[in-house]
């Protein structure tokens, strides 16, 4: 079997396991669905690994190329085609193995809900569109993955469609998704207006000849071409990457059932827009106002979105909250050209992110589907698996020393501290006082759900157990990952793994600085030890463990104190109310007038009515001129005669 073929059967494998599901599903039973789709995944997962070491270990050469050509008008192509490098390769690897977990999981998740067959449909169809979207070579497969999993996530996020809620939380994510759309398809415009290409090979090396273009989005004012370029296609990433302020989607995508959060925040949708800007390296690295920018949106939305985590009480939400501000921090790497920082907590994020996900939908199985922390307590003893394997992934996302998250969380705070953008002290702040916030949101849920005082009814309590195997083992293959994928940190963050992939401008040496200074892995635990992040994450995890577990009352008496705090908080800073406000009320009251204006007015009365009118105005008139009397018929051709007499003689 050649390469290409391999290829081509990544992705192909995962959507013949969803179209088989979702056309015979009811021939094929439910024992059938989640079996093609599980080989599916399985299938991509397996060749993805061959891929990754045909790449890694034998030494092939990156492979770009197209494999079917849709369309070409005026010399240019619109084709479907792979670009396979290291990029390429781990973020294949990333999203074949966290899916096939969920994919697992999901037979003991959903083993009851009569969707069975087409959630199982669906997730693999996911699996598909985002394969599609990482492997693509050119913005129009880029695209259409990008749209792919916006539409999935749109099912998937309503999937129970019988609750207004669900409805509501897809059609939020949906518009919100459009609005940064929107400035995606406005910049894939101008890569094709300046670039004459649509592929990235070719754009990239046409970059240098439009660098220094400018172009006047408004009259009288002079962009960058980059710079307008890098900030559309970075909107686009705001919306998929939920970003402040089009991060709104994301907290209510919880709506779902647990194994799509886990997928959706850990390995597709939203790592959609970090994966896309690293690949745009070699166009962001001209523009520093882009860079500014997405730092600043970035490390705003790292920290900020992180306080909002302290004050939920829904489990899946404060990890909803945690995967905003980690991905603050990706956003913040990218915006510090530390694109390799980044995809490395990207791939970190991946592995602890789903587990956390995934823990917590086991907690919830074991709650009779309970979601609020404030009615758990205690469930350390009942579910032990559970147990270890949150703590494991709650340690990596405090980033603890040795676990993964340690190593890609510290690389982001030193590769913002080193960078040299004017924002740059801003962002480093934000980012390093998330550390503390990060660790006291985390260990609060995990206290208030596992330790202290048992808060569940008796019913609730008689029945508690252990969850079956097919959601324990994914817990347990997830967290091997949650510890050992921090190891990676020296081929990934400081070696040449990314040479030739992504591009970074010699002025943008914060990942350089921090290759220089690396010692080995051992030498940067101690440094990240005698680090004020360290303390910070410590801080983090005491005050959770006094105000929670020694000195409960405190939680409440903070909580009127501070109560304007906290009404911020739980109010989301308002966005939410804004958006109903100003965009929805907005949009509604626009339609209306526009409805009064435009159907009622010109359309009803002008148009329809007022010509209805006019005929009947003219009909009246004319037909007193019918009065049957020959003389009266033969005074107006003599008039007419006469006339056209008169009109003869003047000319």
């Amino acid at each position: 079997m050649s390469m290409q073929t391999v290829f081509l059967l990544i992705p192909l494998s995962a959507l013949a396991g969803a179209v088989v599901a979702g056309l015979f599903g009811h021939w094929i039973g439910r024992a059938g669905a989640h079996t093609v789709t599980i080989l599916g995944v399985a299938v991509s997962f397996v060749l993805s690994l061959v891929v990754a070491k045909a790449m890694f270990i034998d030494g092939m050469e990156p492979w770009n190329g197209p494999v079917y050509t849709w369309l070409v008008t005026e010399g240019i192509r619109f084709e479907v085609g792979f670009l396979i490098d290291n990029l390429t390769t781990l973020m294949m690897v990333v999203v074949t193995f966290v899916s096939l977990m969920v994919h697992v999981y999901t037979i003991g998740y959903m083993h009851d809900d009569p969707g069975y067959i087409r959630f199982f449909s669906y997730i693999s169809l996911f699996t598909f569109s985002m394969l599609m979207l990482v492997m693509s070579n050119n913005f129009m497969q880029l695209f259409f993955g990008w749209e792919a999993v916006g539409l999935v996530s749109y099912l998937l996020i309503g999937f129970y469609h019988q609750r207004e809620s669900a409805i509501y939380a897809n059609m939020k994510a949906f518009l919100v998704n459009r609005v940064g759309d929107f400035g995606f398809v406005l910049g894939i415009g101008l890569v094709l207006m300046y670039a004459g290409s649509l592929d990235y090979a070719e754009v990239f090396e046409a970059a240098p000849r439009f660098a220094d273009s400018t172009i006047e989005l408004l009259p009288g004012e002079a962009w960058s071409v980059m710079t307008a370029i890098g900030i559309l296609l970075f909107i686009g990433a705001m919306g998929k990457s939920a970003q402040v302020p089009l991060h709104v989607w994301l907290p209510d995508s919880m709506e779902g059932p647990t194994p799509i959060s886990a997928l959706i925040h850990a390995a597709t949708m939203v790592t959609a827009g970090i994966f896309m800007v690293a690949r745009m390296s070699p166009l962001y690295e001209y523009s520093e106002t882009a860079l500014a920018f997405i730092m600043v949106i970035g490390a705003v939305t790292a920290f900020f979105m992180g306080l909002i985590g302290i004050v939920q009480n829904d489990i899946k939400r404060v990890i909803a909250y945690s995967t905003l501000s980690q991905l603050g921090y990706m956003t913040t790497a990218l915006g510090a050209s530390a694109y390799s920082v980044a995809i490395f907590h990207l791939m970190t994020h991946a592995f602890f992110k789903a587990l956390l996900f995934l823990a917590a939908g086991s907690v919830i199985i074991a709650m009779h589907h309970e979601q609020d922390m404030r009615k758990m307590g205690g469930l350390r003893k009942y579910m032990p698996v559970t147990y270890w394997t949150a703590l494991v992934g709650s340690l990596a996302l405090i980033g603890f020393p040795g676990f993964s998250g340690f190593f890609s969380k510290d690389s982001i705070i030193e590769a913002v501290h080193a960078s040299e953008l004017p924002v740059a002290g801003f962002a480093w702040l934000m980012v390093l006082l998330g550390v503390f916030v990060t660790a006291l949101y985390t260990f609060r849920m995990f206290f208030l759900v596992f330790h202290g005082e048992e808060r569940m009814d008796e019913h609730t309590r008689s029945h508690l157990h252990e969850s079956p195997w097919v959601v324990t083992v994914p817990l347990v293959l997830l967290a091997i990952p949650s510890v050992l994928a921090g190891l990676l940190i020296d081929p990934i963050v400081v070696g040449d793994f990314f040479r030739g992939v992504i591009a970074v401008a010699p002025e943008h040496a914060a990942v350089h600085e921090l290759a220089e200074e690396w010692h080995g892995v051992a030498a940067f635990i101690e440094h990240g030890i005698m680090g004020p992040a360290f303390w910070l994450a410590m801080a983090g995890l005491f005050t959770a463990w006094f105000v929670y577990m020694r000195r409960p009352q405190l939680a409440d008496a903070c909580a009127r104190r501070c109560s304007l705090l906290y009404r911020v908080l739980a109010n989301k800073y308002g966005f939410d109310d804004f958006n109903q406000a100003v965009f929805a009320n907005g949009a509604v009251m626009l339609g209306r007038f526009l409805w009064r204006v435009g159907d009622v007015f010109l359309i009803d009365r002008l148009l329809v009515n007022g010509a209805a009118a006019v005929t009947g105005w003219m009909a009246q008139v004319t037909r007193r001129l019918q009065t049957g009397y020959l003389y009266h018929y033969g005074f107006a051709m003599i008039l007419g005669l006469i006339g056209l007499l008169g009109w003869y003689v003047v000319l």
